[in-house]
C-alpha cells in the first residue's frame, strides 16, 4: 500500500483515481451492446438464452409468491429481525424526504409545481458473487414511500440458487413482482420490456460493470438512478484517532472488490505509521483478504499532509463516496466539506452503520460524481410538473414581454399566440 508525503506523488495518485473512473473497455461495451440489441429484438427468447449462458439455469423467469415465501423461511430469524429493525430506521429517515405539491397566486396567475410518484420502477439487486439484502431495503423503501405503484425487482440466481436473505428482504417489503434474471439482460428487459416483463420508467440499483454499462446505455429510454462504480472510503484523521478503528474502516471498503479505494489522509506521521501496521494485522483475519490486499495495492493510500485543511482540499478534489472524519472536533471540519456522498463524523460512526441500519441511503455517488450528484432518495422516484394558469389580467401583464422576446428569437409563431389573443380582446372589449 502506497504511502504518500509529497505533492507530486499525491497528484500522481489523484490522476490514477480519475483514470479508474474514466470508462470501460471496448470489449465490455461491445458485449453489452450485443446483449441489449438481443433483448430489444427477441425479447424473452434472448432473455432465456442469456440466462442459460450466464446463470446456468432454465427456470421460469418470474419467482412466484410461494417460492419467495419458501426461500425466505430458510433465512436465520436473527438476520430477519435485523432486516426488520433496519427497514424501520430506513423508513423513518426517508419519510422526511417526501415533497409536496405547491402553488401561489400572483398578478392574475396561479403558478406552482405538481409532485407525483413515478408509475413503474425497476430495481436491480446483485445476486452473483455478492448477495445483498440491504440493497433491497435501500432501493425499494424510498420508492414505496414516494408512492410508486409498481415495483419490479430483478435478481440473478446463479445455477438457479436464490439467496434466502434477499428473498426475506423481498418478502418483508411485500414485493410481488420478482424476476430471476441479472446482468445487462435484466437491465435491457426492464428498459425495453419483453413478453414476460413490462418495461419500467426508471431503473435503480447497483451491479457489476456490465450492469452499470447497460444502465448507462439505456438512459434516455428510461431514467436511471446513477452509474454506480467501485466502492470507496476516505478518512481524515488526526493524532487523536484510534489506529485500530481507522484500519478497520479502511478494510471495510477494500474487501468489496479489487477496484475499491481506501484512503487515509492525516497530519500525524505517528498515526500513519500505526495505521499501516494495523492494516497488516487485521488483514490476516479477513475472509476476503486476497481481494482487500489487491484493492489496497491498486487504489489504496496513506497520505501525510501538513494541515487538516490540506486534507480537506484533497478530499474535496476526490469527492469520495464515503468520507469519515476522525479528529478531536470533527464537527468543526464539516462546513469545509464540499463534495462527498455521505459524511461520517467521529470515531463511533463507522461507515458500515450507514450501509445497513443508520437510516440514510447507502446508494451513493462514486468515482468523483459526488461533485454534482446525491444519495438515492425518495426524490429520485418522484417527478415534478410545472403548473401555470392565467386570467385575462395576468395575460395582459405578460403579453408585450413575451411578444418582444419571441420576435428577437425569430419565433414568429410563438409571438403570434399572444397577438391573436390580444386582437381578440381588442375586438371584444374595445381595449
Amino acid at each position: 500500500m502506497r504511502i504518500l508525503k509529497d505533492g507530486k506523488s499525491i497528484e500522481t495518485f489523484l490522476k490514477l483515481l480519475k483514470q479508474r473512473a474514466s470508462g470501460v473497455s471496448p470489449e465490455i461495451e461491445a458485449t453489452v451492446d450485443s446483449i441489449l440489441a438481443g433483448i430489444r429484438k427477441k425479447g424473452d427468447d434472448a432473455l432465456k438464452k442469456y440466462t442459460l449462458k450466464f446463470d446456468k439455469h432454465r427456470l421460469p423467469v418470474k419467482i412466484g409468491a410461494s417460492e419467495i415465501n419458501s426461500l425466505a423461511k430458510q433465512a436465520d430469524k436473527r438476520v430477519v429481525k435485523a432486516l426488520e429493525f433496519s427497514a424501520e430506521r430506513i423508513r423513518d429517515f426517508h419519510r422526511r424526504q417526501v415533497e409536496k405539491s405547491w402553488s401561489f397566486r400572483k398578478d392574475g396567475a396561479l403558478l406552482g409545481q405538481i409532485i407525483r410518484p413515478l408509475e413503474r420502477v425497476g430495481v436491480y439487486v446483485p445476486g452473483g458473487k455478492a448477495s445483498y439484502p440491504s440493497t433491497v431495503l435501500m432501493n425499494v423503501i424510498p420508492a414505496q414511500i414516494a408512492g410508486v405503484k409498481e415495483i419490479a425487482l430483478c435478481v440473478p440466481t446463479p445455477n438457479g440458487e436464490a439467496n434466502p436473505y434477499v428473498m426475506a428482504a423481498i418478502k418483508l417489503l411485500g414485493i410481488k413482482e420478482v424476476y430471476r434474471i441479472g446482468g445487462a439482460q435484466a437491465v435491457g428487459a426492464m428498459a425495453f420490456g419483453t413478453e414476460s416483463i413490462r418495461g419500467v420508467d426508471k431503473i435503480a440499483g447497483p451491479g457489476n460493470i456490465f450492469v452499470a454499462t447497460a444502465k448507462k446505455k439505456v438512459f434516455g429510454a428510461v431514467d436511471i438512478d446513477m452509474i454506480a462504480g467501485p466502492s470507496e472510503i476516505l478518512i481524515i484523521a488526526d493524532a487523536t484517532a484510534n489506529p485500530v478503528f481507522v484500519a478497520a474502516d479502511m478494510l471495510s471498503q477494500a474487501e468489496h472488490d479489487e477496484l475499491a479505494s481506501s484512503i487515509l489522509i492525516t497530519d500525524s506521521a505517528q498515526l500513519l505509521e500505526k495505521v499501516s501496521k494495523e492494516i497488516q494485522n487485521q488483514l490476516c483475519n479477513l475472509n476476503r483478504n486476497t481481494i482487500a490486499k489487491k484493492a489496497l495495492r491498486n487504489y489504496g493510500a496513506l497520505i501525510k499532509v501538513k494541515r487538516l485543511d490540506d486534507a480537506l482540499d484533497i478530499a474535496n478534489n476526490i469527492a469520495p463516496e464515503h468520507l469519515e472524519i476522525m479528529t478531536k472536533n470533527p464537527e468543526k471540519l464539516l462546513d469545509k466539506v464540499k463534495n462527498a456522498g455521505a459524511v461520517f463524523l467521529g470515531q463511533w460512526t463507522p461507515e458500515p452503520l450507514g450501509d445497513y441500519s443508520a437510516g440514510p441511503n447507502h446508494t451513493l455517488p462514486t468515482g468523483g460524481t459526488a461533485r454534482f450528484s446525491s444519495p438515492l432518495g425518495v426524490y429520485d422516484f418522484m417527478k415534478r410538473t410545472s403548473l401555470l394558469t392565467f386570467n385575462q389580467k395576468g395575460f395582459k401583464l405578460l403579453l408585450e414581454t413575451v411578444e418582444c422576446i419571441a420576435e428577437i428569437e425569430g419565433l414568429d409563431a410563438h409571438a403570434n399566440t399572444v397577438k391573436v389573443r390580444k386582437d381578440f380582446l381588442d375586438r371584444n372589449t374595445g381595449k
